[in-house]
This record gives C-alpha cells, sequence and structure tokens, in this order.
C-alpha cells in the first residue's frame, strides 16, 4: 500500500520562556508611557497661584467660568490677562448669554483680603447671583 511506513512529524516548538512574558512586559510599558503623558494633560492657570486652604471639604461643582486671582492681585480670565474693568464686561457678556452661569474665584492664599472683596464686589455687579470661592482643604 502506499505510505505505508512513513510518517510525518510535527515539528515541537522549544518552549522559551522569555517568549511568553515578552507581551507582558511590552503591555506594562505602554501603560507606564500612557500614565507618565495623560498625568502631564492637566490644565493649568494663567500663573502660579497658592490656594487658601479651608476646614469645610467640599466638592467642587462642573465648573462653566473661573477667575484667577494672583498674590499681587492680577487677574485672568479663560487663560488671559485682565484688568478689574475688563473682567467685569466680560462677565456680565457671560451672564447675558448664559443666565444659569456658575462662576468660581480662585485665589492665591496671600492676596490680600481686601483686594478679593473687590473682585467678588465686581462679579456681584456684573451678574454674579452665586459664586464659589475655591480652596483647599486644611492639612
Amino acid at each position: 500500500m502506499m505510505g505505508e511506513g512513513r510518517h510525518f512529524r510535527v515539528p515541537r516548538r522549544v518552549q522559551d520562556e522569555d517568549a511568553r512574558v515578552l507581551p507582558l512586559i511590552n503591555i506594562v510599558f505602554l501603560l507606564l508611557i500612557f500614565f507618565m503623558i495623560a498625568g502631564h494633560m492637566s490644565a493649568t492657570g494663567p500663573f502660579e497661584i497658592d490656594p487658601v486652604e479651608s476646614a469645610a471639604a467640599g466638592l467642587p461643582q462642573p465648573e462653566n467660568l473661573t477667575v484667577h486671582m494672583a498674590a499681587d492681585g492680577r487677574l485672568a480670565l479663560d487663560g488671559a490677562e485682565l484688568g478689574l474693568g475688563d473682567l467685569e464686561a466680560a462677565v456680565r457678556a457671560r451672564h447675558a448669554a448664559d443666565t444659569e452661569l456658575r462662576v468660581r474665584l480662585q485665589a492665591d492664599g496671600r492676596a490680600e483680603a481686601m483686594q478679593v472683596v473687590v473682585v467678588m464686589e465686581r462679579l456681584r455687579a456684573a451678574g454674579t447671583e452665586r459664586l464659589e470661592l475655591l480652596t483647599l482643604p486644611e492639612r
């Protein structure tokens, strides 16, 4: 008969322990790179601010408009520095477009209290009914 005595052998794979671990190492490095990049993509303010500490531990609500105030009294809205009068006009225009607008003030902890109060009063004059002052929890 034809084919008798012939045996076909399938070559055996050589077991390489390193070959099984290599995909896991690749995945771990890709995750490491992803988290390194994603960790640096957080938004930063227009200038360095050291926020005031607060005993209240409330969770921040979704923001619509954040005003930044530096220790020396400089103000910024949407990452652009502007004066107090310009800030009031910009906030008034935003309130005209959105009646449910929430305004948040992130003031440096070293800013003078009277300067912060003046900014808060100008925001109220611009139509802000509810203003949230952003703080850090007490350490």
